[in-house]
């Protein structure tokens, strides 16, 4: 039975405080996604698991660019002109992971769990 005077913690105020708590290492996940999921902070803070499956989405993302973009360079290169056009644009949308990374780093430090833009829906860490 609760004790005398005892009230819950209301969930937006413990979630306020998981997130003032752990602000640094869910900025870690953006840094080195891996650091949280070493550490298991992600397994005792729904705020550091938010930002820790985003960092890891990022990172993924990230990871299939580069791929990506090194395949199509290669394939580009052959085709003058349009093709070194293409990489060139490609090449300036390799900037994007560093936005996300950076949003999702204010997010973050902001205690905020807010999805980043185009690859924030998926889901790896549960």
């Amino acid at each position: 039975p609760p004790q005398e005077g005892y009230r819950p913690v209301p969930p937006l105020r413990e979630a306020a405080r998981d997130a003032e708590e752990n602000k640094v290492m869910a900025v870690l996940a953006y840094i080195l996604f891996f650091i949280p999921l070493l550490a298991g902070a992600h397994k005792t803070s729904p705020f550091v698991r938010h930002h820790a499956n985003q960092g890891t989405v990022l990172f993924i993302a990230s990871a299939l660019y580069g791929v990506a973009y090194s395949i199509l360079s290669m394939i580009l290169a052959f085709i003058p002109f349009f093709g070194w056009a293409l990489i060139g644009i490609l090449g300036i949308a390799g900037i994007a992971p560093l936005v996300l990374c950076i949003i999702g780093i204010v997010n973050a430090a902001n205690g905020t769990m807010k999805a980043l833009p185009v690859i924030g829906s998926f889901t790896v860490i549960k």
